[in-house]
Formats: C-alpha cells, sequence, structure tokens
C-alpha cells in the first residue's frame, strides 16, 4: 500500500519518483498492472491530475505502457532513463538552459543547411503563435517549445529528434519558467521575441554559423535573465507546478 502524500510543491514529482521506485526495487515487476487512477488518487491523498501527469512521466520514461481499456502496465527493463534530479529548482532550470545551448545551437547550424519551405513555414507558424498566446494573456510555453521543435524537426537527424521529445517535457518545464521570469518585465519580453527572430532570420538566410551563434546567444541571455530574478521569484516557481523530472 502506498502512503498519503501531503505538501503543495511538484506532488506530479514525488508521486512518479514513488512509483518508479516501486518499479525500480522490483516489487512492481515487469508484466504487472499499477494501480488504476482511482485507487491512486485515494491511497496517495492526491488530485487526478496529479496521478495522470506522474503516470505520463513514467510512461516517457519508458517504465509503464497504457493499454486503451486495460489499464497501465509495467514495461521490460531497459537502459536506466536519464536522471533528471537537481538541488532546487532555480539549479535545475539553469541547467536546463545549458543543455539547450548546446543541443539547440547545433539544431539551429543544420535546419539553416536542411530547412525545406515547409519548415520555415512551420516556425514562421510557431514564432505567430507565440504573440498570439502572449496577446491573449497566455505565457506562451507550448508554443515557444514548438518553435525550437520546429527547427529540430526541420533538420533531418532523427536522432535530434528523439532526443528533443524525449526531454521535451523537462524542456517546456524550463520554458515555463523562463517566460514566467521574462513576463514580469516588458524589456526581457521584447528581447526573446527579437531573439526567437534572429535564430529564423538566420536559417532561412541559410548562414548556418550565423543561426548557431544566434540560438546559442539566445540562450545564453535567457540564463542571464533568469540570473537576475529575485528570491521571491524562485519561491513563486516552487509553486508553478512544472515538471522538471520528466519527459512527454
Amino acid at each position: 500500500m502506498l502512503s498519503k502524500l501531503t505538501g503543495p510543491v511538484r506532488l506530479a514529482d514525488r508521486v512518479a519518483a514513488m512509483l518508479s521506485e516501486e518499479i525500480e526495487s522490483g516489487r512492481l515487476a515487469e508484466g504487472d498492472k499499477l494501480p488504476t487512477e482511482v485507487q491512486l488518487v485515494k491511497q496517495l491523498g492526491v488530485s487526478r491530475t496529479v496521478v495522470r501527469e506522474a503516470i505520463s512521466r513514467l510512461r516517457n520514461a519508458g517504465l509503464v505502457e497504457p493499454r486503451q481499456g486495460l489499464g497501465v502496465y509495467v514495461m521490460p527493463r531497459r537502459t536506466r532513463p536519464l536522471d533528471l534530479e537537481a538541488a532546487d529548482t532555480k539549479a535545475k532550470v539553469l541547467q536546463i538552459v545549458e543543455v539547450r545551448r548546446a543541443m539547440e545551437g547545433e539544431a539551429a547550424f543544420l535546419a539553416a543547411t536542411r530547412a525545406t519551405p515547409e519548415d520555415l513555414a512551420r516556425m514562421r507558424q510557431a514564432l505567430a503563435a507565440i504573440d498570439a498566446a502572449v496577446a491573449a494573456g497566455e505565457e506562451g510555453a507550448d508554443e515557444d517549445l514548438a518553435f525550437h521543435r520546429s527547427i529540430a524537426e526541420s533538420t533531418g537527424n532523427t536522432v535530434l529528434v528523439s532526443t528533443v521529445r524525449y526531454l521535451g517535457e523537462v524542456l517546456r518545464s524550463g520554458i515555463r519558467v523562463t517566460r514566467a521570469n521574462e513576463a514580469r518585465r516588458h524589456d526581457f519580453f521584447e528581447a526573446v521575441r527579437q531573439e526567437h527572430h534572429a535564430i529564423l532570420a538566420a536559417i532561412e538566410a541559410g548562414d548556418a554559423e550565423a543561426a548557431r551563434a544566434a540560438a546559442r546567444r539566445h540562450l545564453k541571455h535567457a540564463a542571464g535573465r533568469l540570473q537576475e530574478a529575485d528570491d521571491r521569484f524562485w519561491t513563486e516557481a516552487e509553486e508553478l507546478d512544472v515538471d522538471l523530472d520528466a519527459t512527454p
């Protein structure tokens, strides 16, 4: 029997970690069926949303497999998923930015030499979607991630695309925190918009070096903007209910 969880901070993380430990320890073995959503809600004392998010993280880590109409089952053991733990939200988000800087710089470089007119159209649509989301009073995290994904997809490198998808939710979480920070100041917000358009302009021009530099500069500035955030912001970020330890 699983114990109830209490506390407001990142409950989905804790549920996912608890279930992952059950699987890693062998208490839930290959082929075992997880407790139902209703059972987990009752046993853990959390909401259905938290349970669903936790199961989604386990699924994308390759630990479980939902089967239509049957339930969620433990998958055969494979290479251990990436350990994405960090000391705290600030450290984790800054580490995410470092990873993004390396990965997205190369993605932009390749995109500049390989993107098709259709790829470029998707990138432009993604940037327009960010503006639309912001105009509607939303943070635009999903739209921001879609822009960066469109760049990766335009490379035609299936390993890169799979990596971006694997890290998608943790990247989304980092983007959500950075955008929450940037939304506090108009100059931050406008800087991000200009940086995004600079990346796209370089890709459209077919200038691989400029595209790489623009992408890396964007992430360098993102880290700098986060470093400027005060302790109050980071305390609030802990309560954003973002997923900092899982993949989509």
